[in-house]
């Protein structure tokens, strides 16, 4: 059901003069990513946004000045994804550094409270006794809850990035690159980069009033904690605009150095990557999705005491117990795509009856597995879905992801005007949303969901469109180029990876793992062959030994195996092609 249009970016006619001595691949690839001087890239900490523009910034650093001052008890609630468990994380060890000795951390658990600072976690949160609430990556929506602390004689400082509601909460303190008024210019910071950003304000302000010297403490170096906001920002698919690579770059090149926190060196330990090599998307394909295990199938808790842990063997046994978790979690997950499959496969090939935006539901659906349901099946229809999964009572939770042409939490605002009291709660930012509603009440929101859907697009924005860099002679094909394009990034969100494009001959195909295919691939009139991969392939389709020529879109990749470096190709979309 794949409804593909490959196209070349369009680069300028002629280069920019700070690009001209970089190797020609790259710096046409810079330049059609708006990069005019490799300066522009942001590769140091110095040129990290002043922190001074973030709104309620000051109010959330005083309150903190208190809180650490009196050493009050300070509980940190935060949510029970990557971004989430990596600003808790940063948070807890932030303030240890700077003297804090009763902060401690609560994590929603998804089952019982849902998301956010809810009256419920509130309520769980009391038994701590804490005088002071920080959230994480969460609680710009929480109205309800922040006034239930308050009631319960608890502060409430605020930090998160997601989209506000018409209202806000009345903590003492918010600190939200996207609530109104804020004049911070990186509106795409995650949760982790926010509470870095406060953790960072705070530091200086201590260290303006003589706090550290009063203390007989070292002023803390916060950029030891750039592995938590690398991982956090990465695997929330935030956009990498130059704030956020920085961020990124940064913490990668102490992952590399093997100066990360023992959890995330051994989360890389078990999921089989190397840190001398890592790069920005085994953070997002593979660190991340074994913390997210935790949160999605029991408690994001081992994952976060596993980013705590200062003990390298204990934070092992963690990590392991996380990639267990991630192993569970794909065998679910595998189920409910059979199932989504097969309520797919009702539809016409060419997708025309398919709706613009798609809702499934099965009552026997896992509801911390239904995000990353809807993320495949929105990678092969190419349209807003949402997968539903039976919550408390008569209620059912869904996990929505869009397409870059549609603001899936927008949607959800308009589908809520529209008509009231269908949607009991939704939350999310453009790309990815939740929200819960009535089962009896699905019907109409398919309806109202699909509608609005048509009411955004037109029918151009269903076809997803791979955006490449062109063609590469084959003699631009060398893993001396590959290399080099690994260390160009970071590359993510908005700042894409090079792709490729290009026709092959077959001199080889086989499947390997049961649904990949490896290739062994040539040019029209090459003499070299290249070993390429593609992960997930259609299996009514390959691998076919009568297909001779196939059309690429592909990345340049490093294969270490087995003592040996080689080019291969990791191949993101292919097709049968005329010989």
């Amino acid at each position: 059901m794949s409804n593909v249009q490959v196209l070349a970016r369009s680069f300028p006619v002629s280069l920019p003069s700070a690009l001209q001595s970089l190797h020609p691949v790259l710096a046409r690839i810079y330049a059609a990513r708006g990069i005019e001087d490799p300066a522009d890239l942001g590769r140091r900490l110095s040129e990290l946004l002043p922190d001074q523009p973030l709104k309620g910034l000051d109010s959330a650093v005083l309150r903190l000045e208190q809180a650490l001052r009196q050493q009050e008890r300070m509980l940190i609630i935060g949510d029970f994804d990557c971004d989430g468990a990596t600003s808790t994380a940063l948070a807890v060890l932030a303030l240890r550094m700077m003297g804090a000795e009763q902060v401690d951390y609560l994590v929603p658990d998804r089952f019982r409270f849902g998301y956010g600072l809810s009256p419920e976690i509130v309520m769980a949160a009391q038994a701590q006794q804490p005088q002071l609430l920080i959230t994480v990556d969460n609680g710009i929506s929480s109205l309800e809850g922040v006034e239930t602390a308050k009631r319960l004689g608890m502060d409430v400082i605020i930090t998160d990035h997601h989209l506000p509601g018409e209202q806000l909460p009345q903590a003492c303190a918010i600190v939200n690159p996207n609530q109104p008024g804020c004049e911070f210019m990186a509106k795409s910071t995650c949760g982790v980069g926010v509470i870095f950003y406060v953790m960072i304000a705070l530091r200086r302000h201590l260290q303006q009033q003589g706090y550290f010297i009063a203390q007989q403490r070292a002023v803390p170096n916060l950029a030891e904690l750039l592995d938590l906001v690398a991982l956090g920002t990465v695997a929330d698919v935030v956009a990498l605009e130059r704030n956020n690579r920085t961020l990124v770059y940064q913490g990668l090149q102490r992952i590399r150095a093997g100066l990360a926190r023992p959890g995330i060196l051994a989360l890389l330990e078990v999921s089989g990557r190397r840190r001398e090599q890592l790069v920005a998307s085994d953070l997002g394909f593979a660190v991340a999705p074994r913390l997210n295990a935790a949160g999605r199938l029991e408690n994001m808790s081992i994952g976060i005491e596993c980013l705590l842990s200062e003990v390298y063997e204990e934070a092992l046994e963690m990590a392991q117990t996380l990639n267990d978790l991630n192993l569970e979690r794909r065998d679910i997950e595998g189920s409910m795509q059979q199932q989504a499959q097969a309520w797919l496969e009702r539809f016409s090939l060419d997708q025309q009856d398919l709706p613009w935006g798609l809702c499934l539901f099965e009552p026997s659906w896992h509801q911390g597995v239904v995000g990353i349901l809807a993320s495949r099946i929105k990678e092969r229809v190419h349209r807003p879905v949402i997968a539903f999964a039976p919550g408390e009572g008569d209620e059912i939770k869904g996990s929505a992801r869009s397409i870059p042409s549609l603001h899936i939490r927008d949607a959800l605002d308009a589908i809520a005007a529209r008509h009231p009291g269908l949607i009991r709660k939704f939350g999310g930012h453009a790309m990815a949303a939740g929200l819960s509603l009535a089962r009896a009440d699905l019907s109409a929101f398919e309806q109202a969901f699909d509608a609005e859907v048509r009411r955004q697009l037109d029918a151009s924005a269903l076809q997803r469109r791979l955006l490449t860099d062109g063609e590469l002679h084959e003699s631009e094909m060398t893993l001396e180029l590959a290399q080099l394009l690994r260390d160009a990034g970071p590359w993510g969100h908005q700042f894409p990876e090079p792709l490729f494009q290009g026709r092959f001959r077959i001199l080889q195909q086989r499947l390997v793992g049961q649904k990949h295919l490896k290739l062994l691939l040539a040019k029209a009139q090459g003499q070299q062959a290249w070993d390429a991969i593609a992960f997930n392939i259609d299996l009514q389709i390959w691998p076919n030994p009568e297909i001779e020529w196939v059309d690429l879109v592909y990345r340049l990749d490093v294969n270490h195996f087995r003592g040996q470096t080689q080019l291969q190709l990791m191949v993101d979309f292919l097709t049968p092609s005329a010989s």
